[in-house]
Order: C-alpha cells, then sequence, then structure tokens
C-alpha cells in the first residue's frame, strides 16, 4: 500500500490554527479555576480565630461598678452624721441686730451711688448699735490670749475648730506660725423670751404709717 506525500497538508491554515488557540484557552481557564477552588478552602479556616478576648471586657466592666458602690457609701455615711441645727436663735440675733442697727437695710442696700462719706456715716450707726447688742445680749471672749501678729505655736492635739492652719500646711504638730486673729468664743448668750405663738421667721415687720 502507498501513501501520497502531496495528500499531507504542508502549513497549517486559518482553521487549523483557530483551533490550537481555542484548545490553549480552554486549558488555561480549566486551570486556573482549580487554583482558585484551593483558594477559598485554604482562607476559611484563618477567619475563626479572633473571638477569644470578649470576655475581659465584660471583667473589667463589674470591677468598675464594684468601686463606684463603695465610694457612695462612705458619701452616705458622712452625711448621716451631720446635725441640723435650730434657727430660731439666729433669726432672734438677727432680728435684733435689724432693730438696733439696721443691719438688714445697710446690707440690701445698693451702695454704688452713695459716696464714702454717705457710706461711712451708715456704716457708724451700724457699729453703735452692733456694740448695744453685744453689750447686751452676748458675752465674748478671745480664743488666743497671745498678741496678733507674734510667733506662736500650735501644740498637737489642739482644736480644729478653735484654731484653722492656714499658708503652707505639711507635717505634723507642733506647728509655729503668726497670730494673724484671736479668734471669738461666745461664752454666754442670753436673747429675750420668746412668747409662745412667736415666729421667728420674721426679722422685723412691715410699718405702716396711719
Amino acid at each position: 500500500m502507498t501513501f501520497d506525500l502531496q495528500m499531507i497538508p504542508q502549513t497549517f491554515d486559518m482553521l487549523h490554527a483557530g483551533l490550537t488557540v481555542s484548545s490553549i484557552l480552554l486549558l488555561l481557564i480549566a486551570v486556573s479555576r482549580k487554583s482558585t477552588i484551593v483558594e477559598k478552602v485554604v482562607e476559611k479556616p484563618i477567619e475563626k480565630i479572633v473571638e477569644v478576648e470578649k470576655p475581659v471586657e465584660k471583667i473589667v466592666e463589674v470591677e468598675k461598678v464594684i468601686e463606684v458602690e463603695k465610694v457612695v457609701e462612705k458619701v452616705v455615711e458622712v452625711e448621716s452624721k451631720l446635725a441640723t441645727a435650730s434657727t430660731d436663735s439666729a433669726m432672734q440675733l438677727l432680728s435684733i441686730m435689724q432693730q438696733e442697727a439696721r443691719l438688714i437695710d445697710f446690707l440690701k442696700e445698693d451702695l454704688t451711688s452713695f459716696s464714702d462719706e454717705e457710706v461711712g456715716a451708715a456704716a457708724r450707726v451700724i457699729h453703735t448699735g452692733g456694740q448695744k447688742v453685744l453689750s447686751e445680749y452676748i458675752t465674748l471672749e478671745p480664743i488666743r490670749n497671745e498678741d496678733e501678729e507674734t510667733l506662736i505655736t500650735v501644740e498637737e492635739g489642739f482644736n480644729s475648730q478653735q484654731v484653722r492652719l492656714t499658708g503652707n500646711v505639711t507635717g505634723n504638730a507642733p506647728f509655729n506660725g503668726t497670730l494673724i486673729h484671736k479668734g471669738w468664743r461666745a461664752s454666754s448668750m442670753k436673747l429675750p423670751k420668746l412668747a409662745e405663738n412667736y415666729d421667728a421667721s420674721i426679722i422685723t415687720p412691715a410699718e405702716v404709717e396711719l
């Protein structure tokens, strides 16, 4: 059996070339799809690693709430030890100061339109009336007997209600410092007796001239 060599094509025509290129493209697409699938399978386990630190935040929040509750309890204890003083005696004394020295009228007055001489004259009236009230109803004595502007020593265990330390207060008593003010203590107070139905909140009644 013999072959005719002229029947075998010597070159590729356009049809053969197109088939060849198509085969190569299909092969590349198949390979790329396989690699993409492999990448997705590999990435999935990595996304589940982050959710471990959340319980720590809850523990910190609980500790903060407990600290705030402790502070509130301390404030309540301090407030419960404070006593409310009666105001009747204070209002009665204020009423006497208004009656004898016109103290409230002076303090409530707008002094911007008055001269210094007018203010001084009014202050003299208040001073005279105030001295009368103190001498008749209250006995005062100094807390410290040393002269003011002299060096004194505040011993350990001093009464903080009687002596107030100012300036650079550091360390523990005894303290050495300059006496700025002697302080005052009321050793006695004798106010007039009040009627049974007396309203202490009325400092001074309104005046109506007929």
